[in-house]
Formats: C-alpha cells, sequence, structure tokens
C-alpha cells in the first residue's frame, strides 16, 4: 500500500515537471516571438527614418556637389547601422540556438 502511495507521488510529481517545463517553453517561446517582433519593428523604424532623412536631403539642399556629398554620408550609417542590426540579429539567434540545443540535452 506504500508503494502504491510512493509511486503516485513520484507520478505526481513527473506530471509536475513536465508541466512546468511546457510552461517554461511557452513563454520562452513568447519571450522570443516579442523580441522578434521588437527587431522587426526596429529595422522598419530605422529604414524609415533613413528614408525620411534622404528625402530631407534631396528637398532642402540645392547644391548638386553637397547634396551628393551628404547623401553619400547618409548611405554610409544607413550601412553601418544596418550592419549592427544584422550582427545583432545574428547574436540573437546563436543565443536562443545556444539555449534551445542546452534544453534539449537536459530532455
Amino acid at each position: 500500500m506504500n508503494e502504491d502511495k510512493n509511486s503516485w507521488s513520484e507520478i505526481t510529481d513527473d506530471i509536475s515537471n513536465v508541466t512546468k517545463k511546457i510552461k517554461n517553453k511557452i513563454d520562452e517561446e513568447d519571450l522570443v516571438e516579442d523580441l522578434k517582433s521588437s527587431f522587426r519593428e526596429t529595422v522598419e523604424s530605422t529604414s524609415e527614418i533613413m528614408n525620411s532623412l534622404l528625402a530631407i536631403v534631396d528637398k532642402s539642399i540645392k547644391d548638386k556637389d553637397i547634396r551628393k556629398d551628404t547623401r553619400e554620408t547618409v548611405q554610409k550609417i544607413n550601412d553601418e547601422i544596418f550592419s549592427s542590426l544584422v550582427e545583432t540579429k545574428n547574436k540573437i539567434s546563436n543565443v536562443y540556438e545556444d539555449s534551445s540545443q542546452s534544453d534539449n540535452e537536459e530532455e
């Protein structure tokens, strides 16, 4: 009789552990999706800002040489920002993949 109680207790503990793991995994996936969404919004917003800046340069600078130099400078800034964003995205992806692999190894 006592063994049956122990067995049921172990089963209950196992179910509880599995439930916790599932909940943690769902929470993790929600966080990753939120992070992806936020990152995507940041990229889109940055793109809009840079396009607006280029439009302002085109409208307000009349001298062709100055406009060309300014556009090149803005484009270099744009390239640098997007390079940083891609690098950040890759780092985030690597961290998530490493975390997922660690979780899979624990199972």
